[in-house]
């Protein structure tokens, strides 16, 4: 399942930032997906919950990874 989220997200937006722990297979594991929003002016990674791509929704993705 890991393979079909980051396929599934590659076919919607390559070079989407995000980070998440174990399989994504359910709509509450998508809302735990850490999306990357920018750096501080350390460097440090500023992440969200909340996608900030609105071509990216749980329904899409599923979607794509019911297709692999």
């Amino acid at each position: 399942m890991i393979d079909k989220f980051y396929t599934a997200m590659k076919t919607l937006k390559p070079n989407t930032e995000m980070t998440w722990n174990g399989e994504i297979q359910t709509e509450d594991d998508f809302n735990k997906v850490q999306w990357k929003t920018g750096e501080d002016s350390n460097g440090v990674i500023i992440s969200t919950t909340t996608c900030p791509h609105s071509e990216i929704t749980w329904v899409k993705v599923k979607a794509e990874m019911d297709k692999l």
